[in-house]
């Protein structure tokens, strides 16, 4: 789904060799699809004797131009900072409005959250002690870069939870804050369904060639060529098989999708295999391997984190039956570009749906020259809905609220490298 748009682009190396789910981590029961259910009361009592002391330095009123946001308690009662970088809040003001009434919230200006600015911010302490990092938007709140060692080393040992919108989390390094005792929350969740109905576009466009029907209607030589070429190159979507690469949320939801509304057989490969409850309920069959999924599918979609490396590469495009397909709606660093092209090029692979790309917001040149013929090429658009905006923002509330206030985080992506923080 599409990732702040002011935070670098994911790297194109591998990062490791399988893919990993996009699932909640099992701890935190996961939210069903639709509108997010009602805001719990959380009392500010709860927060604060949930939190353990830590000895904490005051911000310099002298040196911060940081403000505070939202209304409600008072400083001898907010103990517990959150750092809000990025736009103020939109969509769920009554949310806000309880963030702020257990919390300061202190929020940098646009000019603080510049990498130089935001770095030199954290050496001289001026935010002082915060707990947590909210970033409620995918479009701003990126304008200090990477979230990287530099960064990172930087933070007071008090933050205890970053909470950021957006699916993907490749522009943070979320190993480096979970060795630090930082828990990281995406908000993958948030946007599910926009990418998974997003993603059956991308899937019917391959096996109907709506490139090619799309393009030729332009003049009425290429229309009446298309009415008659189309034909053998579509094929319905019954009993046909999809390979799902990762089961998490968006996983899900497109098994369910293409199981019942389209009579497809769903095969799915991921690092762990799911319940057999899971299984029976969506009407999928796991595979062991990628080779496995790949050869024995008609349509394979990508739908896991970009640290599952380059997944689809010379070698596995030689996995994929004749006339094959290829949907990619995770990340781009997941797709050797060049070799995808060489396989549509050669005639290996039928057809191929990216909504992500290796070097956005640059598309691969080879693959764009086959854009309206067996390619289907969009700008990151998977996850880019109202609704989603709307579920981010709140969901990026609720994991802060919920951490701070000593409960499980709603969408934790680092707990299994989670350092827990000594109180004392």
């Amino acid at each position: 789904m599409a990732e702040p748009a002011n935070t670098p682009m994911p790297p194109s190396t591998p990062i490791s060799a399988t893919p990993r789910s996009a699932s909640p981590a099992q701890s935190a029961p996961p939210l069903p699809p639709g509108p997010l259910p009602p805001l719990p009361a959380f009392p500010v009592s709860s927060f604060h004797s949930a939190v353990p002391t830590i000895k904490r330095h005051s911000a310099s009123s002298s040196t911060s131009s940081s403000h505070a946001d939202g209304a409600g308690g008072s400083s001898n009662t907010k103990n517990l900072v959150v750092l809000h970088i990025g736009d103020p809040i939109q969509y769920n003001p009554q949310t806000y409005a309880a963030l702020a009434a257990s919390f300061s919230v202190v929020r940098p200006t646009a000019a603080e959250r510049a990498r130089p600015q935001f770095l030199q911010a954290l050496r001289e302490w001026r935010w002082g002690d915060f707990d947590a990092v909210l970033r409620p938007f995918w479009g701003t709140g990126g304008e200090m870069g990477r979230w990287d060692r530099e960064l990172v080393s930087l933070l007071p040992p008090s933050v205890r939870v970053f909470a950021s919108a957006g699916a993907g989390f490749d522009w943070a390094d979320v190993e480096l804050l979970g060795e630090r005792g930082i828990v990281y929350c995406n908000g993958g969740l948030a946007a599910a369904e926009a990418v998974a109905d997003f993603a059956v576009a991308l899937v019917i466009g391959t096996f109907r060639s709506l490139p090619y029907c799309l393009s030729s209607s332009a003049s009425s030589r290429a229309f009446e060529k298309c009415h008659d070429d189309a034909t053998p190159r579509s094929r319905n979507l019954r009993s046909q098989t999809l390979g799902l690469v990762g089961l998490g949320n968006i996983g899900q939801q497109l098994a369910l999708k293409f199981t019942l509304a389209f009579g497809m057989t769903v095969l799915y490969y991921d690092i762990e295999r799911k319940p057999a409850a899971l299984e029976a309920k969506l009407g999928v069959r796991f595979c062991a391997s990628l080779e496995a999924l790949v050869r024995s599918s008609d349509c394979v979609v990508l739908c896991t984190p970009s640290g599952a490396g380059r997944l689809i590469n010379a070698q596995s495009l030689e996995w994929f039956r004749p006339g094959g397909r290829l949907v990619n709606v995770a990340r781009g660093s997941l797709v050797d570009e060049e070799a995808l092209a060489d396989a549509l090029e050669a005639g290996r692979l039928g057809a191929a749906a990216l909504d992500v790309h290796a070097n956005e917001p640059a598309v691969h040149p080879r693959l764009a020259a086959l854009a309206g013929d067996r390619v289907m090429l969009t700008c990151h658009n998977a996850g880019g809905t109202v609704e989603t905006h709307v579920g981010f923002e709140e969901l990026a509330m609720r994991n802060v609220m919920a951490v701070l206030g000593g409960g499980a985080p709603i969408t934790p992506v680092n707990l299994q490298y989670l350092k827990v923080k000594g109180g004392g």
